[in-house]
């Protein structure tokens, strides 16, 4: 085991794709503020980004530039790291093309 007993969690499985990830970080965004929800309409900023959940998330399935400044979003409002780390060596190789002592 890996979590606490008795702790609940909510994902969607899709056939073919399996846990969506496009609708966690929706459901994060809005329980985090990020993305307004006014009845069934979900907007990002000034963005609607569609009518329903299902039309949402395949409108950020359709724009990923969106939907990774939104998971970037998410995981800063969670206090986690980001997704992608880039790591810069500066002046720290040799002439080899190694990591210098």
């Amino acid at each position: 085991k890996v979590a606490p007993p008795f702790t609940e969690c909510e994902f969607d499985i899709m056939y073919n794709s399996g846990i969506s990830r496009t609708g966690d970080v929706l459901d994060l965004a809005v329980e985090y503020g990020l993305i307004d929800k006014r009845g069934a309409y979900f907007r990002y900023d000034d963005l609607l980004l569609g009518q329903g959940r299902e039309n949402a998330k395949a409108y950020l399935e359709e724009n990923p530039e969106l939907m990774d400044t939104l998971d970037s979003l998410v995981r800063e409002a969670a206090g986690l790291q980001p997704r992608f780390l880039e790591y810069v060596i500066e002046d720290g190789l040799d002439d080899a093309g190694e990591i210098a002592d």
